[in-house]
C-alpha cells in the first residue's frame, strides 16, 4: 500500500527519530480538490511538528556555553528598515 511517512531525521540515535505522520494513501485522497486538500494539511501540520522537534533536539545538543545563534538583518533590510 501507498504511504506517507514524515519523521525527524537523526543520524545519531535512529531509535529516537519521532514519526509525525503515518498515513496510508489511496487515490480516493486525491479524488477531490477538498479531500486533497486535507491530505496536503495534514502533511504541512506534520512537516511543521517535525521542525519544531528538530529545533528542540538541536536546542538540547547544542553546548551551555555557546551562543544562540541569532539571525542578523541584511544590510539592504536594515536600510529599508531604517527609512534610508
Amino acid at each position: 500500500m501507498p504511504r506517507i511517512i514524515v519523521t525527524t531525521e537523526s543520524s545519531t540515535a535512529p531509535q529516537k527519530t519521532d514519526v509525525l505522520l503515518d498515513e496510508l494513501v489511496h487515490s480516493v485522497h486525491m479524488s477531490t480538490d477538498h479531500a486533497a486538500a486535507q491530505l496536503v494539511e495534514r502533511l504541512a501540520w506534520a512537516v511543521s511538528d517535525a521542525e519544531v522537534a528538530e529545533g528542540a533536539r538541536v536546542q538540547q545538543m547544542r553546548p551551555r556555553w555557546l551562543p544562540e545563534r541569532r539571525s542578523r538583518p541584511t544590510t539592504r533590510t536594515s536600510r529599508v528598515a531604517a527609512g534610508v
